[in-house]
């Protein structure tokens, strides 16, 4: 079965996550696509809500969808997130799937400075999609992971995560920039206000 992995703070997980999902398993025919909330992102700052929060609005934002789901598997095994200790994790626990990471360009072109990357590329490829204002530069990459690069396009949207958290720390509306079932769970648990 070809699964689609997202990986991300999803902090909180908003539209742009579900239109690149929905792109991603339309473009290269996947069957799931599957949603893992970050532990402890290795190159980013400690998400806002806690684990718990975070994997209880992403499963609120795909409950309706068939084919979504949320794997929590970094979130249980604790310490920082690394694709690597994942995929691995996931190949061995599910030998019969064909797993493939999906990214942005913005990833695609750091893809180098990942962890155990030269491991990762023999194990899974990875859906590149592309973006609004983004460039693929894949020519500069290593061969071994121009090889395994897969090539989508999605909608081009402005959407991010910092952005919902600031607006809604402001008190701004973020209707809209999330699924109605996570905005219900940001505003009845208190999230991200000032």
């Amino acid at each position: 079965m070809r699964t689609g992995l997202m990986g991300g703070t999803f902090d909180p997980i908003h539209i742009g996550h579900l239109i690149a999902a929905e792109a991603a398993m339309e473009e290269a025919g996947l069957e799931e696509v599957w949603f893992i909330p970050t532990n402890t992102p290795p190159h980013k700052p400690q998400p806002g809500a806690d684990g718990s929060r975070r994997r209880a609005m992403a499963a609120a934002a795909v409950a309706d969808r068939p084919g979504f789901r949320v794997e929590a598997l970094e979130l249980e095994r604790g310490g920082v997130s690394y694709t690597i200790d994942t995929v691995i994790a996931l190949q061995e626990r599910e030998p019969d799937r064909e797993f493939h990471w999906i990214v942005g360009t913005d990833m695609m072109n750091d893809l180098p400075n990942w962890r155990r990357i030269e491991e990762l590329a023999e194990r899974i490829s990875f859906i590149c999609l592309g973006r609004h204002g983004e460039e693929s530069e894949e020519a500069d990459l290593p061969d071994y992971l121009r090889r395994k690069i897969v090539p989508a396009r999605m909608t081009p949207i402005g959407v991010s995560s910092t952005d919902i958290r600031e607006r809604k720390r402001s008190g701004r509306s973020i209707r809209y920039l999330v699924p109605q079932a996570v905005l219900d769970y940001i505003e009845g648990n208190g999230l991200y206000e000032s």
